[in-house]
């Protein structure tokens, strides 16, 4: 009996020897990646440990980030790699669709720098967006990661085969995506309902995998696999307090149905890792290296299996695998699909890429920013087909927007125009193809409007008109309008002054290099100062105020400038400049004798960022007058603080709005930003000047200044645009001044 029991012992031992001998067998080994928004970035961590120990992955399979992360590393990127990748990457930036301020013209970066919220408007209905995001900035990251494979349509013949799922969100079935473009279809998979926009794909629209199979191991046994490593990342319930948002309880009641899938899942996978991570959201990218970690310390519990796994598989399979990116690519051709009503020199215009040279990705990237900044199109993706040895073309495939009409909102808070909020009426192609009008109008303490309608040629002469309605009432030392205006002598101290400028043009304009315009055109403008604190016209009492001055002027005008600053209100890098001539040849039914007269002034910044977190400007800016006139409407009034002020309204700190006024100006500034955290700066300002009639014949503005003054604000960057409050003080005065504003300027 003994010897019985000892010869099946023996027997056993060799039948599991068999069994680990890499000569008799060779596990395939799937592994299947769930989705979870940042909290997927587990899984990168995870497959560090996983390939640390040796184990083969024949077969990937994921949805939304798991799909992200799992076709990277089935296109060849190791852990390490995908790890360096991540963390270089702003998340924020690349959810939002931020594209860079120097990709978009002229035109957009005031539409950009202008409204909070932008509605589709068909046909007199109010429609919301399909999501926050295009997704534009991830194709665009996907794309360029996705280069070395960019000819694998079947995902089978990658490095490692990979397939993802998506969601047919006119359906509700799942789609599996296993062919096709690439980052495309990854695009898909992790198109988060409500946060990016659905993907069409062979002219269905695909969403996010995880509404119909966020841990898709049903299809991964269907690919003939022995082994298959899951690893869950996927949200658990959570309580009341946790659900303070529409898109937080949106998450939660999706997770009912994927928690419940889970249990029977689970025990299909042979090794399940599962990273606790329940300390962060699917939006805590900002948190990427701690989730990486977590996903790391829960795979290194499963080391000894891994190691067995490994052992199991066939070492000379195992091939090192590595990816290289290159800079650049070799572009014969471009061919443009899917556009309608926008021609193809259109496209290319926007696009500014050459044909038979070698081309940076860079540069294809920000092309594709330039035609996603228009607004024109919801998606552009790219092909790069070989045509030739070291050649490729570069297929453009557009989906263009098919909504033309929107309305778009903003509200702004000034100590010189008071509240504001503003509603917009935007419609393309109205007449033409390439045609905008836009309609403002603003509604609060002040009534204004600002109506523009603009043919956009690109690189070519564009046409624009432009008509623009402002007013606001300001309180002034009656000293300063004894300055500037022919009253009498009355015991006041202040007097509340009326400004009303209505503009209108009609100009042309040309671009060169995205960010140099030079244009010209004619004007009419309609001035009026006002005050009813005095009265002085009692000779006629249907008049409850005094005229301080009118005019009718139109004028010859001409511009150029060149910006490339990377922040409109907050520049951290760039250079701007900025010159503009005005000559007023004719006026009618003015309060002043008429002569021609002329006004020029120029604009200089420059911004840089010599040491991370802080950033430095230096401006200097001048204006002067030539010809005599009484008109002091246009005169240059240095004070207060803001952005897109009317006329020549000049900021300058230590100094409240309309405070210092003269037919000529020379200014200079230098200001500090610290960004200690994302979006919020904290900024120390000193800028001096001198301002009076004549100066540069008088030969003062050479000389010390005038007036000098230091400003100390804290500033934050939000959708409704930036919020600051300003401290402000002026030696010479030794007085303060405080200023709030909230909102784009407008």
């Amino acid at each position: 009996m003994k010897q019985l029991i000892k010869f099946a012992i023996v027997l056993v031992s060799f039948s599991l020897w068999g069994q680990t001998s890499p000569s008799q067998e060779d596990l395939k080994v799937g592994l299947v990646l769930s989705g979870g928004g940042a909290k997927g970035l587990a899984h990168i961590g995870a497959l560090k440990v996983i390939e640390e120990a040796g184990v083969r992955i024949d077969y990937v399979g994921g949805t939304s980030m798991g799909a992200i992360i799992g076709s990277l590393y089935a296109a060849g990127y190791t852990p390490h790699q995908l790890d360096s990748i991540f963390k270089q990457t702003n998340f924020n930036s690349l959810i939002q669709d931020d594209l860079p301020r120097g990709v978009k013209s002229f035109y957009e970066r005031e539409d950009s720098e202008r409204y909070a919220i932008t509605l589709p408007f068909d046909k007199f209905k109010i429609g919301f967006p399909s999501g926050l995001s295009k997704g534009q900035n991830i194709y665009n990251l996907l794309a360029y990661l996705m280069a070395p494979v960019e000819n694998v349509k079947d995902f089978k013949e990658l490095p490692i085969p990979f397939f993802c799922i998506g969601t047919n969100i006119e359906t509700g079935e799942e789609v599996l995506l296993d062919r096709g473009s690439l980052p495309q279809a990854v695009s898909a998979s992790g198109a988060i309902p409500s946060l990016f926009s659905p993907v069409e794909i062979n002219g269905k629209l695909i969403s996010d995998g995880g509404i119909t199979n966020n841990y898709p191991i049903e299809e991964m046994k269907k690919r003939g696999v022995d082994y298959i490593i899951g690893i869950d990342v996927q949200d658990s319930l959570v309580n009341r307090k946790k659900l303070q948002s529409a898109f937080e309880i949106l998450t939660q009641v999706n997770n009912f149905r994927t928690i419940k899938d889970m249990k029977t899942k689970r025990k299909k996978t042979d090794l399940y890792i599962k990273p606790d991570i329940t300390a962060f959201t699917i939006l805590s990218f900002d948190e990427g290296e701690a989730i990486i970690n977590k996903g790391e310390e829960k795979a290194k519990e499963f080391t000894a299996d891994l190691e067995l796994l490994a052992q199991r598989q066939k070492s000379s399979e195992k091939k090192p695998r590595r990816i290289q990116l290159s800079d650049s690519v070799y572009i014969h051709n471009i061919r443009i699909s899917g556009n309608n009503n926008y021609p193809r020199n259109y496209i290319r215009g926007k696009l500014k890429i050459d044909t038979d040279t070698k081309v940076p990705y860079q540069d294809i990237s920000e092309g594709i920013n330039n035609l996603s900044a228009t607004g024109n199109f919801k998606r552009v993706a790219y092909e790069l087909k070989e045509v030739g040895e070291n050649k490729k073309d570069l297929n453009l495939i557009v989906t263009e927007n098919e909504n033309n009409t929107s309305l778009r909102l903003a509200l702004h808070y000034d100590e010189l125009y008071r509240s504001g909020a503003l509603l917009n009426f935007t419609r393309k192609s109205l007449l033409l193809k390439n045609d905008i009008l836009s309609l403002d109008f603003i509604a609060g303490d002040n009534f204004r409007y600002d109506a523009r309608y603009y043919i956009d040629k690109g690189s070519y002469w564009s046409i624009g008109l432009h008509s623009r309605y402002d007013q606001f009432s300001k309180s002034v030392p009656y000293s300063f309008v004894l300055n500037n205006f022919n009253l009498g002598d009355y015991n006041v101290n202040k007097i509340t002054v009326d400004s009303q400028d209505f503009t209108n043009q009609i100009y042309a304009e040309t671009f060169f290099l995205k960010s140099f315009k030079f244009g010209m055109g004619a004007e009419h403008k309609y001035t009026a100062l006002e005050t009813e604190t005095i009265i002085e016209n009692n000779d006629n009492q249907e008049v409850p105020f005094t005229i301080l001055e009118q005019s009718n002027l139109f004028s010859a005008f001409g511009y150029l400038e060149y910006d490339k600053y990377d922040n409109a209100y907050f520049p951290c890098h760039g250079l701007r400049f900025m010159g503009d001539f005005h000559a007023y040849l004719f006026e009618s039914k003015a309060s002043f004798d008429f002569s021609p007269f002329y006004i020029a002034k120029g604009y200089l910044g420059y911004a840089f960022s010599p040491i991370h977190k802080f950033s430095f400007r230096v401006q200097a800016e001048t204006g002067f007058r030539i010809g005599e006139t009484e008109m002091n409407a246009l005169n240059f009034t240095l004070g207060g603080y803001g952005n897109h002020l009317v006329n020549n309204l000049i900021p300058f700190y230590g100094y409240d709005f309309v405070s210092i006024s003269g037919d000529s100006y020379i200014k200079g500034l230098v200001e500090v930003d610290f960004e200690p955290f994302e979006k919020n700066h904290i900024s120390f300002g000193y800028n001096i000047a001198n301002v009076e009639d004549d100066l540069y014949s008088t030969g003062n503005w050479f000389s010390a200044p005038d007036y000098t003054g230091f400003g100390l604000g804290y500033g934050l960057e939000t959708f409704l645009g930036p919020i600051e409050l300003k401290y402000t003080y002026s030696p010479e005065r030794s007085e303060s001044e405080w200023f709030f504003s909230l909102g784009f300027w407008f």
